[in-house]
């Protein structure tokens, strides 16, 4: 039963870090319960306090990923329409069959957001989405490195106990 409960953790690992890059998938709190699913294993030993903790940063991870986009439109002069762009952008460069897709995505779907819903001239338009592409590069950097943390620690809880596995 504890073999099940690791490679289930193990997978929720690896899905909560493509999660981190992709925005339809909510990265952290997925590895967070990578590591609940250590905590159902009953060889394994992981205190409801750190379970507790780790999940409060998930979320308010979860929040922040939201948030930082926007905090980059608009400090680069863009709006509600930039963020949205931003949105709608990252899902049409998953789907698109180009490199760097999402990244491209993101910028573009701010640019076009302002320019066509906000009427918003050239320059503060590329500005506004620059904006959101620097939030939305840092939110990706700070939910890749958590998800990497949370399976820094899967891998220390499992390595350590691994005795008891096998």
């Amino acid at each position: 039963m504890e073999i099940l409960f690791v490679v289930l953790g193990f997978i929720l690992m690896l899905v909560g870090i493509i999660g981190s890059f992709l925005p339809v998938l909510p990265g952290v709190p997925v590895s967070w319960l990578g590591l609940v699913a250590l905590y159902l294993s009953p060889k394994l030993e992981i205190d409801w306090t750190f379970l507790i903790i780790t999940g409060i940063v998930a979320i308010l991870l979860y929040i922040l990923d939201y948030i930082i986009p926007a905090l980059g439109t608009k400090k680069y002069g863009g709006s509600k329409a930039g963020v949205y762009g931003t949105m709608i952008g990252l899902a049409v460069g998953i789907i698109a069959p180009i490199p760097f897709g999402i990244l491209i995505g993101a910028f573009v779907g701010a640019f076009i957001g302002e320019v066509a819903f906000n009427k918003t001239q050239g320059d503060v338009a590329v500005k506004a989405a620059f904006g959101s592409f620097l939030g939305f590069l840092a939110s990706t950097f700070v939910k890749f490195m958590a998800t990497m943390v949370y399976l820094g620690i899967f891998i220390y809880k499992v390595v350590v106990n691994s005795e008891l596995l096998f």
